[in-house]
């Protein structure tokens, strides 16, 4: 399993979203990354192997944003690359999303949203969920996370950063009971 760590509060967010990672650490994971809002600004780092190797990333930086997200990762689709690491973004950059789980259906969900134009740049599942949000996403963080995800087959947890919703962190635990009828099609 993964871990998600997000917080939006009047603190600065790294470190404790960094404190948050290292109580995860001892489950052996192979990757860390973190996505924070600064200064209207989306600014993501992410690194191969142990929470160290993330917090060297970020050595030198002051970062005063309160709110972000933050995963480490135990692979499941994709190598433990840089690239790999969690958080993924959407073909904007205005998106971050950290996952815990797997999306049994991201192969033909890609192949839609590659058909729709959207760029690939990772092995995982997870970075489906930043293109759905993207595609269904109107002004509404929660409304487009719910109608991206009721799309998902699978078991997971995200949360998602947006640049357009600078207060908010979106997030799921399992798809809805009741899909709101909206599905993702091809052209």
């Amino acid at each position: 399993m993964c871990g998600i760590i997000g917080y939006v509060g009047e603190k600065k967010a790294v470190p404790i979203l960094i404190d948050g990672l290292k109580k995860l650490e001892y489950r052996g994971y192979d990757s860390a990354g973190i996505a924070i809002l600064e200064n209207g600004d989306l600014i993501f780092e992410k690194s191969a192997g142990k929470i160290a190797a993330l917090e060297e990333l970020l050595t030198g930086r002051d970062f005063s944003c309160t709110t972000g997200i933050a995963h480490t990762r135990w692979a499941t689709h994709g190598e433990p690359t840089d690239a790999n690491a969690h958080p993924h973004l959407d073909c904007k950059g205005e998106l971050a999303v950290v996952h815990n789980g797997i999306i049994e259906n991201y192969r033909s969900l890609k192949e839609v949203l590659e058909r729709k134009g959207h760029k690939f740049t990772t092995d995982t599942d997870t970075e489906i969920v930043a293109h759905l949000i993207e595609e269904y996403y109107q002004g509404d963080l929660v409304e487009a996370v719910r109608t991206a995800m009721s799309q998902v087959e699978g078991t997971y947890g995200i949360a998602v950063l947006s640049l357009r919703n600078p207060s908010e962190i979106g997030n799921r635990r399992r798809p809805p009971r009741q899909p709101s009828g909206h599905r993702l099609r091809a052209g």
